[in-house]
């Protein structure tokens, strides 16, 4: 019986010991409200992104892994700047094969002249 006593006493001292931790530290509570992690590595703003700076990209931890908005506007950006990459080459492709055409024809056109020259 004694014990019994012993430890109903002790359940209540602990009872009460977290419930004034908890209610009466007010701004000094023993757990304060934790801020979300936020991406501390964001891609660059003011030029394009470099293989280095997809290297040294690291996203916070959530309770499930990742936080999808930061992914999400990663990938976002990733995206837009291949597609504006991959327009780029292909402009760069069409004005080459423009030019080598166009110098094809210069020589052709001098061949012929030199054909014509020695008849």
């Amino acid at each position: 019986m004694v014990m019994f006593l012993f430890l109903v006493v002790a359940l209540a001292v602990v009872v009460a010991a977290v419930t004034l931790a908890v209610v009466g530290g007010g701004e000094q509570a023993p757990l304060p409200d934790a801020a979300p992690e936020r991406l501390y590595d964001p891609l660059p703003t003011d030029r394009p992104v470099t293989r280095a700076d997809v290297d040294d990209l690291r996203f916070p931890l959530a309770a499930r892994g990742y936080r999808m908005a930061d992914v999400d506007d990663a990938l976002t950006r990733l995206a837009a700047e291949l597609a504006e990459r991959d327009a780029r080459i292909a402009d760069l492709e069409s004005a080459l094969t423009g030019a080598r055409a166009a110098a094809d024809g210069v020589s052709m056109e001098k061949r012929r002249r030199e054909e014509d020259g020695d008849r």
